[in-house]
């Protein structure tokens, strides 16, 4: 658990956690159904499961030994969401040709933020980060990557989906380097945490 500011705390979400997440993506599974399934599956396992099976495939996760995420609680109540773990458990980001892995490093990845509209704008965002960096040290991940979008310092609207990637300019002044980039707009970056097994 790591404490961010005055009442703005960080949990992994585990079993026990579960109901605190469904409060926080709400009946729409944070956006179309989701349910941060969308970086693990394939588009045709994604499509037939729909709302409901994303839900179910997320709540079996979370019942299990992986930590799917951490949650950002303010005041006792679920602000924020970052998905955070091994790389090769986002099997759509493994057989991306956009973001390719560039060595055979066990990296970790940030795939997912999601912040109910309510709630941004006040640095969730940095802090959630800030605390998946620190969880996937503490588990041992060499580096962190992400596959941000390149919004060019540019106000990006609220609701375009890829925006839950994060940007550019988040992982930038988190310390992120890009890596690679194989579309103007879509950078693979990279952190080194040093903590490599």
């Amino acid at each position: 658990m790591q404490h961010m500011g005055a009442s703005l705390v960080v949990k992994p979400v585990t079993a026990e956690r579960w109901a605190d997440l469904v409060a926080l993506f709400g009946p729409s599974g944070a956006y179309s159904g989701c349910w941060c399934m969308y970086p693990r599956l394939t588009g045709a396992e994604f499509s037939s499961n729909g709302n409901q099976g994303n839900k179910a495939a997320m709540q079996k996760i979370t019942r299990g030994a992986r930590i799917p995420g951490l949650l950002a609680y303010q005041d006792g109540k679920p602000v924020g969401w970052i998905s955070v773990g091994p790389r090769k458990g986002y099997g759509r980001i493994e057989r991306s040709p956009l973001f390719k892995a560039i060595d055979e490093e066990e990296v970790w990845s940030v795939v997912c933020f999601f912040i109910p509209k309510a709630h941004r704008h006040r640095g969730i965002g940095k802090k959630l980060l800030s605390a998946a960096e620190s969880y996937a040290r503490s588990q041992g991940a060499p580096a962190l990557e992400a596959y941000p979008v390149d919004t060019k310092g540019k106000l990006w609207p609220s609701g375009e989906a890829s925006i839950f990637w994060g940007t550019q300019a988040l992982f930038e002044q988190a310390g992120f380097k890009v890596v690679a980039r194989k579309k103007d707009k879509r950078p693979m970056m990279r952190k080194d945490l040093g903590s490599g097994r």
